[in-house]
């Protein structure tokens, strides 16, 4: 036979094994996309020293370049954090602009974070469409009758080709 004392504490020790057991679910959950910053490497980049090649060869291949303008590789960093059940939230995020000059050596060199970043809002859940608001019902019956009844006078369509 068990003792009283006993019977009490494996309720409580069941309760902390599942507590325990559970609370790794709740930490957050933390990611790095893009480009992994070496801070060594990103400031031996050198202007009016560096060219393309030697850029590539230290750093490797930008994120992007740009597409007009003067040319300008981009090289973004981000980590995120994650808590279950929510979007992912930016809690570090940096961008290294190497720009070149017309004979691909580096002319200049910028540095941005999380101060850049701009977080976009959308309008609700629906895309805002120029013209007149229709109903449901509206899209359903809208265009009863309105089948054949383009070409010929009265709205039949002729027996050949294109309703000829």
């Amino acid at each position: 036979m068990m003792k009283a004392g006993a019977m009490n504490k494996a309720p409580i020790a069941a309760a902390v094994l599942l507590a325990a057991a559970l609370l790794p679910g709740c930490a957050s959950i933390r990611e790095s996309r893009g480009y992994i910053e070496d801070p060594t490497l990103t400031t031996l980049i050198q202007p009016k020293i560096d060219n393309r090649q030697s850029v590539e060869g230290t750093l490797g291949r930008p994120t992007f370049t740009s597409q007009f303008g003067t040319p300008t590789w981009y090289y973004v960093s981000s980590i995120t954090g994650q808590r279950p059940f929510n979007r992912p939230r930016i809690r570090q995020h940096a961008v290294l602009a190497v720009t070149f000059d017309a004979n691909g050596r580096v002319s200049e060199v910028k540095r941005s974070g999380v101060d850049q970043v701009v977080y976009l809002d959308p309008n609700g859940d629906k895309t805002p469409v120029l013209g007149r608001e229709r109903t449901f019902l509206e899209d359903l019956f809208g265009n009863i009758g309105q089948v054949g009844g383009a070409g010929l006078p009265g709205g039949a369509a002729g027996g050949g080709p294109n309703g000829q």
